[in-house]
């Protein structure tokens, strides 16, 4: 048996890299696992190997920052599932370009990696307050790190700050048995980390993966990097 045997779990971006590392590991723990993503091919392929493995896993096709698509994907799921009990807002979007040109991706940047997982758990609370159990994982950057300068692109390091900030807020708002985590998965070689990022996706995908395992006495509201405590 799984530690997730009967859990059904949300993870935007598991199109690639760390989502889909996190994915097909939850799916091996016995979750039942929404894949979600904006391109239609990542999407059926994640869930075909998810699939060949002899576990569940349910595909949906989104853009996190339509709020449209987001209430349908949590629908389609609670209307197959029954429920949500985790979700890894995932999905993220990183452009090198000043917050003072005129090309800036803020409003792109905070809708996709902000508003969108705040959305995400509004839509999911009822179904976390009527089961009294549930795991948020807002995957965030030591780029969006006060304790390290911010020192990513701007509309990037802003984004992941704001993230942890919510994470922070929300403890005091969601219900008993709900936790809520922020983590930094290092600079993983995926296809925003690039191939000569350090760090490996199962290793990037190890404490997110432990944040959402976590037991009924485990932490909340906190910033977690390499299953450790990091400074905001």
């Amino acid at each position: 048996m799984g530690q997730l045997d009967g859990k059904v779990a949300i993870v935007t971006g598991a199109g690639r890299g760390i989502g889909k590392g996190i994915a097909k590991v939850f799916a091996r723990e016995g979750a039942k696992v929404v894949v979600a993503s904006r391109t239609p091919a990542t999407v059926a392929s994640v869930v075909a190997e998810i699939e060949a493995e002899g576990f569940i896993a349910f595909g949906v096709v989104v853009d996190v920052s339509n709020k449209e698509q987001i209430f349908n994907m949590v629908a389609e799921t609670v209307k197959k599932f029954g429920t949500v009990d985790i979700l890894v807002n995932n999905a993220g979007i990183l452009k090198d370009v000043s917050l003072l040109d005129k090309g800036s991706d803020f409003d792109e940047a905070m809708e996709v990696m902000v508003a969108a997982p705040l959305d995400l758990i509004r839509l999911n609370t009822p179904h976390w307050r009527r089961t009294g159990w549930g795991r948020i994982v807002n995957l965030s950057s030591s780029l969006g790190a006060h304790e390290r300068g911010l020192q990513g692109p701007g509309a990037y390091s802003v984004a992941k700050a704001s993230l942890n900030a919510l994470t922070r807020v929300l403890v005091r708002d969601l219900p008993l048995g709900v936790k809520i985590n922020s983590c930094d998965p290092g600079w993983v070689a995926t296809r925003m980390g690039g191939p000569t990022a350090p760090v490996s996706v199962e290793e990037g995908a190890d404490t997110p993966i432990w944040l959402a395992l976590l037991p009924d006495d485990g932490p909340t509201g906190g910033f977690f990097r390499k299953r450790d405590v990091a400074a905001w």
